[in-house]
């Protein structure tokens, strides 16, 4: 029985509301079967703010249409990646300008970003915000980007003995962003140069701040009790532990889990078409005319169609006539037994 071969990447994405009104978290993943690249696009709208959730739609439509459009050249222009990552980011707070400008009644919207890019078992980032790129292997979790908020100052304050533990994990301020994108300058941002390599079995999750609901050891318990379960299955888990909090003050989630299965040599990459290459016009190319310069062929006369001659009826008639004693006789005849009429008994 013929069987597919397993894809590098298993990928799987889950979106919950929570507790609040209105979902203001958008994700997007890009992980087509054949390539040996990806990449996770998620935005978490500034909850509180005006339309947070046109700004967390508008970063990650931004920021994934200029990934998707460099996808081609992440194979031949890796050291550039970064480079993509970055600009795409720029291009998305421009847009939130544009549409603030337009639109004064949505002036303080806002949202955080974390743009994934993978390659092979390479993994590229940039992040801002407090959106959280989590990192599992060995049993072990580890958040891997920046977080530009308070929560950081806040937790330094409790390991310096400054601040009691139950005060700084309820802090008023632990939530209020360093950096986000408000169409304004970006005050932070982590997109590092080097890649991060991967190992196979590794999972990540580029998650919303939601996720952070459970904690830290919660979550890494699941990923380790999953770990060799799809990602599907390991989406599924983690909702089901937010959903069994029951927090009327559940924050939007969104995430996307990626496992490595393979690190297999690229057999058949991905390469984007050179410059100033132009293609021959065969058969097997779809190309655009001038309908003036299609040939149209003279029309065909038309034909008679040619009729049949209708078939002729034979008339059979009697050889001779009948006369009325004949008939009788016939009649004579059929009322005898057979065995009288074999006999010749008239």
């Amino acid at each position: 029985m013929w069987r597919s071969p397993e894809p590098r990447f298993d990928v799987a994405s889950a979106i919950c509301q929570g507790g609040r009104d209105y979902q203001e978290d958008a994700i997007v993943t890009d992980f087509p079967f054949g390539a040996d690249s990806g990449v996770v696009v998620l935005a978490d709208g500034m909850g509180g703010h005006a339309a947070g959730d046109v700004a967390s739609k508008i970063v990650v439509t931004e920021v994934f249409s200029e990934l998707k459009f460099q996808s081609a050249n992440f194979a031949d222009f890796e050291n550039e990646i970064p480079q993509f990552l970055t600009s795409a980011a720029v291009n998305a707070n421009n847009c939130v300008r544009a549409h603030v400008q337009q639109n004064p009644e949505t002036r303080g919207m806002g949202a955080t970003l974390v743009s994934l890019v993978l390659i092979e078992n390479r993994m590229f980032w940039m992040s801002i915000g407090d959106s959280p790129l989590y990192h599992f292997r060995g049993g072990k979790l580890q958040q891997l980007n920046e977080d530009h908020s308070m929560a950081p100052q806040i937790d330094f304050m409790v390991k310096s003995g400054l601040l009691a533990p139950e005060a700084g994990k309820n802090h008023p301020d632990r939530n209020c962003l360093t950096s986000v994108i408000l169409g304004e300058r970006v005050a932070k941002s982590d997109c590092p140069q080097i890649p991060f390599q991967l190992e196979v079995g590794d999972i990540v999750i580029v998650s919303s701040d939601g996720l952070q609901y459970l904690e830290d050891k919660q979550i890494q318990k699941i990923l380790h009790r999953y770990r060799r379960r799809k990602s599907a299955e390991i989406a599924g888990y983690l909702l089901e532990a937010i959903e069994s909090l029951a927090d009327p003050d559940q924050d939007n989630v969104s995430f996307s889990v990626i496992k490595l299965n393979h690190n297999k040599p690229v057999i058949r990459a991905i390469r984007a078409k050179p410059l100033g290459h132009v293609e021959t016009h065969d058969a097997s190319i779809t190309r655009l005319v001038e309908l003036n310069d299609v040939a149209i062929p003279e029309p065909i006369a038309a034909v008679t169609p040619h009729k049949a001659p209708a078939p002729k009826v034979k008339q059979v008639k009697p050889l001779k006539s009948l006369n009325p004693s004949d008939t009788k006789a016939s009649d004579e005849e059929s009322s005898l037994p057979p065995a009288k009429i074999a006999a010749g008994v008239k």
